[in-house]
């Protein structure tokens, strides 16, 4: 068995949880592969012992790995994505961060989780990911997103104007301080907090969710993924700011941008004891008389 493993330098990665991974990793005999500057950070921290190599690249991981684990919250998790690209390994988020919708192995669950892996005790499931064109190439090889794009403004407090069309059909102006385009598994991020609804992973729809619209009739909207969106900007600012996941762009008003569903999902491990409508109960508090 190998795994890889990616996770930011963070004290929350130097716990007394994470030297329970390495020691239960270890207890298998697992061939680990650690983010070249994550093993830096921790080699002095931890005790990493066994066979240990290191990446940098995702070359370094394709067909070369059994499974990703990432070790942090949500925002590790989309970073872990860049280097799993279209390889379709299967990744694990282990959270010590904070919120972990996509992370959603608590730190003190990483023995049983390993077990779990180990034993092959789960299921798959894949996720859409959003990919974004144009000729200038923004976000190089990585232009996918497995949460949103969202459109911002930069320079001013003015609102902006995204013309935005739906397969050439013109859908509307969105006078509004920015725009995301989120997927299902981007449903539970930044579009909620806006105002977008919760769509189940594997619905097949995308979520067109305003910021801060002007018009208060304007709400997010639902469609599916077999369609092609395009997006126009203007504004008294001559910059804006485009953000795909955790990466992030300034672009122009001559920028037109299409989005379209990608052509390969990730898929993400599921334990035995974990699933969409567990996870939102938890993390949302559903079902909870906070009344004191």
């Amino acid at each position: 068995m190998k795994i890889a493993i990616y996770a930011r330098n963070t004290t929350d990665n130097v716990s007394e949880h994470i030297q329970v991974l390495f020691n239960k990793l270890k207890e298998y005999k697992t061939e680990v592969v650690i983010f070249e500057p994550f093993y830096h950070f921790i080699k002095t921290k931890l005790s990493v012992e066994g066979n240990i190599t290191t990446f940098s690249s995702p070359a370094d991981l394709k067909a070369k790995v059994d499974y990703v684990l990432s070790l942090g919250g949500d925002g590790t998790f989309l970073e872990t994505i860049t280097f799993v690209r279209n390889s379709e390994l299967p990744v694990l988020g282990i959270n010590t961060g904070r919120m972990g919708f996509l992370a959603n192995v608590a730190k003190e669950e990483i023995t049983d989780a390993i077990d779990a892996l180990m034993n092959k005790k789960y299921a798959i499931e894949q996720r859409t990911l959003l990919q974004v064109t144009h000729p200038q190439n923004l976000f190089g090889e990585v232009n996918y997103g497995l949460n949103e794009l969202t459109i911002l403004k930069k320079d001013s407090s003015s609102m902006i104007i995204i013309h935005t069309f739906i397969n050439g059909n013109f859908l509307n102006s969105y006078f509004a301080d920015g725009l995301i385009i989120a997927t299902p598994t981007g449903s539970t991020a930044y579009s909620l907090s806006c105002g977008g609804p919760l769509v189940m992973p594997g619905s097949q729809n995308f979520v067109i969710t305003p910021i801060a619209p002007h018009n208060l009739n304007v709400r997010p909207l639902v469609i599916s993924d077999d369609n092609i969106i395009t997006l126009r900007v203007e504004g008294r600012s001559p910059n804006y700011l485009l953000s795909l996941d955790s990466r992030n762009v300034v672009i122009d008003s001559s920028i037109e941008l299409t989005l379209q569903k990608a052509e390969f999902c990730i898929h993400l491990i599921q334990l035995e004891n974990q699933n969409f409508y567990t996870t939102i109960r938890n993390k949302l508090l559903w079902g909870l008389d906070r009344r004191v």
